[in-house]
């Protein structure tokens, strides 16, 4: 290009892409390793690639921090990391606790070959000890069209430290109608013929480390005998004589339900429709639906879950609110240096942020872990069902991610309003 009037000759200035090294300050959110290159584009660059070019600079620099941060501090957050995971562990082992138990106590309704259970309104379900039906209606159910055979039950329950839930549960029946209702066969021994002795099935006698003849305490140190194993299980593991049983609660002609067996062609609904309208005012309920809804009749313990939930979520968060609280509160100076680079109060949430996702991510990992070596252990050395719930797992990762985020808000926000000038006039 030529001006007039002279011989000069200008060239036009190209715009260059300056690259400048930026040292990198050291501190809170800012220990990373390596170099950061500061780009000023083209001016014919579009302004939404310039934003594109500076949020992806941004979002990895902030990851490097958040990755720098964690390691700053080790045992810290391998503390809020431990928090984080008792948390998953509360909410996944228990839960899949109370879920083995369940479906364990279903397993064994399942092994019912009566089709109805007949009781009182009011009654508790199968896990009540309480004796609200008279022994008698077992013969009036009986003249009922369609029921084939029917067998009173007295269900009492008890605590006791050598239960496997902490519960000690025994059926009083007369085993010979029993047996022939249910299929029940003694493996060992025989059934019981005395008001002292007892039967027991197979898990039972394994995890009591008893055998036939051997002597056992109930009701609170009273002796039974072990007369016998019976098989399949079914109801309660521990079985008397009716009569025994409602000798020693002082509860005579009286039981917790009768199981009612209907003939192979009648229908189960019509012959239930029949009871209630011939014997109204009672409960009558199919042994099917005790399969279905067996986590419902157990009282608290849907109350129990929700407890477990609501301290997994306060442990997590708490842990994660008191590590970043501390962690702001002595790195104010360095949080200073950086607002003072320039540094927004959304980069400083967000980074902050960060570090609680990845605490809770840990902790998720660790927590699921270490529940799942538990369950194991838990299952060998003391054979207890544990089965886990893919619901209650992935509410335990909620529960883990979400509280970790909201743990760390209140710190995040300290730190994003603290002034620079007087964070630097202070120190």
């Amino acid at each position: 290009m030529t001006r007039k009037g002279s011989g000069k000759s200008l060239k036009r200035s190209r715009p260059r892409v300056q690259i400048r090294e930026r040292s990198r300050p050291i501190g809170f959110l800012m220990r990373t390793t390596g170099s950061s290159r500061c780009f000023t584009p083209n001016r014919n660059s579009s302004r939404m690639s310039r934003r594109r070019i500076r949020s992806t600079i941004l979002c990895f620099w902030m990851i490097d921090l958040v990755l720098a941060n964690l390691r700053v501090r080790p045992l810290r957050t391998l503390i809020s990391v431990v928090g984080v995971a008792l948390g998953v562990i509360l909410v996944v082992l228990f839960t899949g606790l109370a879920r083995g138990m369940t479906n364990e106590m279903a397993k064994r309704a399942a092994n019912w070959k009566a089709e109805i259970v007949f009781t009182r309104p009011g009654a508790m379900g199968l896990d009540s000890s309480n004796a609200p039906v008279q022994t008698a209606y077992a013969e009036r159910l009986l003249r009922i069209e369609g029921v084939k055979s029917t067998v009173p039950v007295y269900r009492y329950i008890t605590a006791s430290t050598k239960g496997r839930w902490g519960i000690q549960q025994i059926d009083g029946v007369d085993w010979e109608p029993f047996a022939a209702m249910n299929d029940m066969q003694i493996l060992a021994g025989r059934p019981v013929r005395a008001d002292d002795e007892v039967i027991f099935d197979e898990r039972q006698m394994r995890d009591d480390g008893l055998k036939v003849g051997d002597p056992v305490e109930l009701f609170g140190g009273k002796s039974y005998k072990v007369v016998g194993v019976f098989s399949p299980p079914s109801g309660s593991r521990i079985k008397m004589s009716l009569g025994a049983l409602q000798r020693v609660l002082e509860s005579e002609g009286r039981c917790t339900y009768i199981l009612v067996k209907v003939h192979d062609d009648a229908d189960v609904n019509a012959v239930a429709a029949r009871i209630n309208q011939e014997l109204p005012g009672n409960k009558v309920n199919l042994t099917s639906d005790f399969v279905i809804d067996a986590q419902q009749r157990i009282p608290g313990l849907n109350t129990l879950l929700r407890v477990l939930v609501g301290l997994g979520a306060f442990v997590s968060t708490i842990f994660v609110l008191l590590s970043m609280y501390t962690t702001v509160t002595e790195r104010r100076k360095e949080i200073g240096i950086l607002k003072s680079l320039g540094a927004s109060k959304g980069f400083i949430i967000k980074t902050i942020e960060g570090e609680a996702l990845l605490i809770g991510v840990l902790g998720v990992v660790f927590g699921l872990l270490i529940a799942l070596l538990a369950a194991e252990a838990i299952g060998r050395g003391y054979e207890l069902s544990i089965e886990f719930s893919a619901g209650w797992v992935i509410t335990a990762i909620l529960i883990a991610i979400v509280g970790s985020l909201i743990g760390a808000l209140y710190p995040a926000w300290r730190a994003s309003d603290i002034d620079p000038v007087e964070v630097m006039a202070n120190e």
